[in-house]
């Protein structure tokens, strides 16, 4: 049977399953409008996740066929990996943030292996050791640089404007822009009474931005062909202040569960980042490359057990803390060094 919860007001969620992670699934949530039903992300782009999107959705007392439209928080595949097939099974428009969308349309439009080797080069200088750099190698000489046609992400065909209500009959739903997790990244917030009378300003479908329990990976925003250097711990620790303004009764995020205290949790989540911050610096007393900040940071398993792409993902969130380091005047790169290292300051 599938997981749906009800949280009244016309707002369910189904759980739709991300195969081989640990995260489990993504809530997708269902919010019902004058014109149809609309889906706050869609899930992984798989089989079974499919299946359980489509017997959640008749769970709800609706059907795929019958969707109006999907709002897509940020263009990562376990929340935007089924939006093609709901659009071409419903008709239903997708709409995402800009900045995210062109995400999406360099990822469907790069040409083989500039992904791999702008990727390379980043790990080169961030100082990556030769095996982790050869498999990635091997992927270029070998033509492994892109996946099926069908499976690139879905181009939105809306745009997800920071501030306004979306034109959702008989709701009041308004986009939030909160980058960090990644450029694009929005919250929604129905900005619309607690239907269980809860206090507090309505409820916010937060994605991946604010999580009970975990806080999300914050990497660098990347792209191969703009060399402006970005802030995204910055970025996301200002939308977290953000958010916490709203003063809303009741958090929908995209994994975990429902909870309350969204001000609190920003908090819990702004000092569990600036304590990370002090331990990096003084770290750096000693200038160190970003792979080896990354190795000596604390992460949920020791650095010898973490997978290899986990790894790239880990450099990038080291790197995004050094830039956060940077901008505040608190570490700088040595010059002349390569690859660059960095000391505090």
């Amino acid at each position: 049977m599938p997981h749906v919860i009800d949280h009244r007001g016309g707002v369910r969620s189904i759980a739709v399953p991300i195969p081989d992670n640990p995260l489990g699934h993504t809530l997708v949530h269902v919010l019902e409008t004058d014109r149809g039903p609309v889906l706050i992300d869609t899930g992984w782009d798989d089989p079974a996740s499919w299946d359980a999107l489509a017997a959640g959705l008749t769970a709800c007392g609706t059907d795929i066929t019958e969707l109006h439209g999907v709002l897509v928080t940020h263009h990562h595949p376990d929340h935007h990996g089924l939006s093609a097939r709901v659009r071409e099974a419903s008709g239903a428009w997708i709409a995402m943030h800009a900045a995210d969308t062109e995400v999406v349309r360099r990822t469907r439009e790069a040409e083989p292996g500039t992904w791999l080797t702008y990727l390379i080069e980043k790990l080169a200088a961030a100082g990556a050791p030769e095996d982790h750099l050869a498999p990635l190698y091997t992927a270029r000489a070998e033509g492994r640089t892109r996946g099926l046609p069908e499976n690139r992400p879905a181009l939105p065909d809306r745009e997800i404007v920071p501030g306004e209500l979306l034109d959702l009959a008989g709701r009041r739903l308004r986009a939030v822009w909160t980058p960090g997790h990644t450029p694009g990244h929005v919250c929604l917030h129905l900005e619309e009474a607690h239907p269980a009378a809860h206090p507090g300003n309505g409820r916010l479908f937060s994605g991946d931005h604010l999580l009970p329990c975990i806080s999300p990976h914050v990497g660098l925003y990347e792209d191969p062909d703009d060399a402006t250097v970005t802030d995204p711990l910055g970025d996301y620790l200002d939308s977290l202040e953000r958010i916490a303004r709203l003063g809303v009764a009741e958090v929908l995020p995209a994994h975990q569960h429902a909870f309350t205290g969204a001000a609190e949790r920003a908090a819990e989540i702004v000092a569990h980042h600036e304590e990370r911050l002090a331990d990096l610096r003084a770290l750096l007393a000693t200038p160190l490359t970003p792979w080896q900040l990354a190795e000596t940071m604390t992460w949920n398993r020791p650095w010898e057990e973490i997978p290899y792409g986990s790894r790239t993902i880990a450099v990038s969130e080291a790197e995004a803390h050094l830039r956060r380091l940077v901008k505040r005047g608190l570490a700088e790169a040595v010059p002349g060094s390569e690859p660059v290292t960095y000391r505090a300051v």
